[in-house]
């Protein structure tokens, strides 16, 4: 971001800046640096905002964003955090993690299904899957974000982990965490799973189609016994 003002004067940072700050001239909170013919004594901010700027953005390359999950069953509180993310970058992709050693509940087309039901709402939303490792996933998908939902500090440890090992093997690879809606912050898929299969009512905290999708796993499972 290049910030230019109408009185220009070359200062630090790539930022066009006056003399020295006017009366009511607005600072940025950024780290402090000496300007040239400045008052004795008088430090400001790297970029100095006046009445009159033009901002131009720079940026051409798009934010791609990628949320992994099991999403099994696709829950409340992924949704709220799929509405909450793709007001946050260009792009994000729902990635569906397929792991054979693992048991799943449904199947990797039918939690993609599932997704699309939701990702349908919004066009900067792609809903996919991947096996392996996350960042080659993420490398091939030229993806810089992962988003991961935070719900206790339980999460956080295990996350922060994550996080970091990533970090390891991709540096270029950022983590964003997102905290759990207060509605949410105790959903999990594998509570949900365990509820419902008591005969629990989950209303509210799955969609619609997934609650669905749950009594007929749930009546196929009957009828094979």
């Amino acid at each position: 971001m290049v910030v230019r003002c109408s009185t220009a004067m070359k200062g630090l940072g790539g930022a066009t800046v006056g003399k020295y700050p006017r009366p009511g001239s607005v600072c940025f909170p950024r780290a402090h640096a000496t300007l040239k013919n400045q008052p004795p004594g008088v430090r400001c901010p790297v970029a100095v905002q006046f009445r009159t700027i033009t901002v131009e953005n720079n940026r051409h390359q798009k934010a791609i964003a990628i949320y992994p999950g099991s999403f099994d069953p696709l829950t409340s509180g992924h949704i709220d955090l799929i509405e909450r993310a793709v007001r946050l970058f260009d792009n994000l992709i729902l990635a569906v993690v397929h792991n054979p050693s693992k048991h799943a509940l449904f199947s990797v087309s039918e939690r993609m299904d599932m997704l699309r039901e939701v990702a349908v709402a919004y066009p900067n939303v792609e809903v996919d899957s991947f096996q392996g490792l996350l960042v080659h996933y993420a490398a091939q998908k030229r993806a810089s974000v992962l988003i991961r939902g935070i719900r206790a500090i339980s999460d956080y440890e295990y996350e922060l982990q994550m996080a970091l090992m990533n970090r390891r093997l991709c540096p270029d690879l950022e983590t964003v965490f997102l905290m759990a809606g207060e509605a949410y912050s105790f959903v999990s898929s594998r509570m949900v799973k365990e509820a419902f299969s008591l005969g629990g009512d989950v209303s509210g905290l799955v969609p619609p189609n997934t609650e669905r999708r749950l009594r007929e796993k749930l009546q196929q499972s009957q009828r094979s016994k």
